[in-house]
């Protein structure tokens, strides 16, 4: 069975032939270096201890250097399987989800014109660099001196020039090619109203496109009139070049890579060209198009972390979000993507000349994660004022992230947005107390305290601070239980997320238990998770109160409803003793300056709502009172209500 030309290299370069590999043998991890592709093992196909079995996963061949056994994925199932060469292939066309296609029985002429095409394109290549020193050329050398390429460079790169007037198609058929080689080469073209065929490129600077083989398939013409329709034109879609599936520099950016170099793509040729000679020589770029599937694919077998440097305008910011939703569904373990944000206006040829090559690296150094730019993108120049925003922001990235095929990745991203998510929302100060939008508070004027005033100055000055900021036993033990709660039945967090997020913790150890609880509720084990982010010794003195022992909660563990009735009930009284102190904290601020009607109503109708519902509470050890509302208060705290009551009777009086 004949298959069509191109099939195979397509096979090849969607695989990973370390994966084929890695299911026969196990890796040497002292020798081998995975993030470059460099794989060592005893070899498969004899008896031996040492890993002298090598795989270059980039170039996609092994060699054993004590049977010399080599080949690429092919030949290894066929040996390994013990199989034919047609099922070694659809073996691994199904592996890489390729339908193997119906035999061709002009596959072998297919395969001749092919070898015919890139010997033409070779000649084109060299026709036009010749062209590059011809008077009719000195516009585009003054251009490629001032874009900074030297003659030496221009030779490293194949750099030529297209005559306004043509002349590639003369040149070939008066050697000997057949036009019709030329035209299907995608140099010239028929001409629509049945005339003589036209050269594509014309007064054009030439950049010649090679396959990872570096075998001419394609070329690339940057326009000197600045009135062309296209500043940029490629070849046509050929039986050799097809654009979504080529990168520019691809063979070269393998080799630098396979040396340690980070894989870099940027937006054109020019960018590419003058990253690598300044040293950043594993730099491809997409041809005239936006990053494709298949260009991601390879993109990963040359590196499993490229980084996208496109444009800092708003045109290159664009692509980059674009590669986002790309790449979302092709995501998996050790196969991402980070981005180099380039400043504003600049490309990364531009960055080097105006700033150097230090310039390009710092920004490669601080390439961010390709969840980051998600969440930018979702989040920058929005406000998110109001539940609904809130809600729609948060179905938006669930939308994202359900994209994401492999589970282990998909985890781990919604935990990186849920941290992110934490960072935005979350309005308290550090310690874990409130920092939301209050009025400001009111201060001192220095005048002379009424005699309502000075009554309750004593009481703002002692007790009533201990009611703002200190922390009550009940209260501490309260915020124990409902993080202990949480650890223990992690299934209820995400249903009591908003009001644990409001919760305010007065013990600093609560706060950063309960913000390490948000951050990872979506964790396949929130428990192991905390702990490796706060320590065991944190999670240890929480679960050090002999209070918690008895808790239902704790003692049935796992139980769901149980777990949502207990948290139900004491985030509720926590809320609503806290909202009482809050009243009259912020009433006893206001009350420093001038007092109002509104104020003294205020702190009156709080002061009330307790006063008139306090009783005797169970635990008469505990020395504390309970509305009937939920809230306790011990008899410090009894006593400054008292005062305050006092001190409210008699302003009325004297009114």
């Amino acid at each position: 069975m004949s298959l069509p030309p191109g099939f195979l290299d397509e096979l090849r370069t969607r695989l990973s032939l370390g994966r084929v590999v890695g299911r026969k043998v196990m890796w040497d991890t002292r020798k081998s270096n995975q993030g470059k592709g460099d794989l060592w093992a005893p070899c498969p196909f004899h008896q031996e201890k040492s890993a002298s079995f090598h795989v270059d996963d980039r170039k996609g061949f092994y060699y054993c250097f004590g049977c010399h056994a080599k080949g690429d994925a092919i030949s290894f199932v066929r040996e390994t399987e013990n199989v034919d060469f047609m099922e070694a292939v659809k073996i691994l066309a199904a592996e890489a989800g390729m339908p193997v296609p119906a035999s061709d029985p002009r596959a072998q002429e297919k395969a001749d014109l092919r070898t015919q095409l890139t010997e033409v394109m070779e000649q084109a290549v060299q026709w036009h660099r010749l062209q590059l020193q011809t008077g009719a050329a000195s516009e585009a050398r003054d251009y490629l001196a001032r874009r900074g390429l030297s003659p030496e460079a221009q030779d490293r790169w194949d750099i030529g020039f297209a005559p306004p007037n043509g002349g590639v198609m003369a040149h070939l058929t008066g050697k000997g090619v057949d036009p019709k080689l030329v035209i299907e080469a995608g140099l010239s073209a028929e001409s629509d109203r049945g005339g003589a065929p036209y050269d594509r490129f014309r007064g054009r600077i030439i950049f010649p496109i090679r396959d990872g083989r570096n075998r001419p398939i394609g070329l690339g013409g940057r326009s000197l009139d600045p009135n062309a329709r296209a500043k940029y034109l490629n070849s046509p879609e050929t039986p050799l070049f097809d654009k979504g599936r080529s990168l520019y520099n691809h063979g070269p950016a393998r080799e630098a890579a396979g040396k340690g170099q980070p894989l870099i793509v940027a937006e054109g040729y020019m960018d590419v060209i003058a990253l690598s000679e300044a040293g950043f020589g594993a730099s491809v770029a997409p041809l005239g198009t936006a990053v494709t599937e298949d260009q991601l694919r390879l993109l990963w077998r040359i590196s499993p972390e490229p980084i996208i440097a496109l444009d800092g305008d708003t045109a290159g910011l664009r692509a980059a979000m674009r590669v986002i939703d790309i790449a979302l569904p092709l995501l998996e373990a050790g196969s991402s993507l980070r981005f180099a944000l380039m400043p504003e206006g600049l490309d990364p040829d531009d960055l080097i000349k105006a700033q150097g090559k230090g310039a390009m690296q710092a920004l490669l150094d601080g390439a961010i994660p390709m969840v980051q730019l998600l969440w930018r993108r979702e989040t920058e120049g929005k406000i998110f004022d109001s539940p609904e925003r809130r809600a729609a922001l948060d179905k938006t990235l669930r939308e994202k992230i359900k994209l994401i095929a492999d589970p282990s990745v998909r985890s781990h991203y919604g935990e990186a947005i849920k941290e992110l998510r934490w960072e935005l929302f979350n309005t308290r100060k550090q310690g874990g107390t409130s920092g939301g939008k209050r009025g400001p508070k009111r201060a001192w004027t220095g005048k002379k305290l009424e005699p309502w005033q000075q009554d309750i100055a004593p009481v703002t000055s002692s007790k009533m601070s201990e009611l703002g900021a200190g922390v009550s036993d009940v209260d501490h033990l309260r915020e124990a239980v409902i993080l202990a709660t949480l650890l223990h039945t992690p299934a209820v967090i995400l249903a009591f997320e908003a009001q644990v997020e409001r919760m305010e913790c007065r013990d600093p150890l609560h706060a950063t238990l309960r913000n390490a609880v948000l951050r990872h509720a979506t964790a396949e084990n929130v428990k192991e998770a905390v702990v490796a982010e706060v320590g065991a010794q944190a999670l240890e003195k929480l679960m050090s109160n002999p209070h918690l022992a008895i808790t239902p909660s704790l003692r049935r563990a796992g139980d769901v409803g149980i777990a949502k009735q207990l948290l139900a009930e004491e985030l509720g009284k926590l809320m609503a003793r806290r909202g009482h102190m809050r009243e009259i904290s912020d009433g006893m601020d206001e009350m420093y300056g001038i007092a109002d009607e509104s104020t003294t109503w205020r702190l009156a109708r709080a002061a009330a709502s307790i006063d008139t519902s306090v009783r005797k509470d169970v635990d008469n050890s505990a020395d504390f009172e309970r509305a009937k509302n939920g809230v306790e208060l011990n008899k410090d705290e009894r006593s400054a209500f008292q005062s305050l009551l006092n001190a409210l009777s008699a302003d009325k009086k004297t009114k």
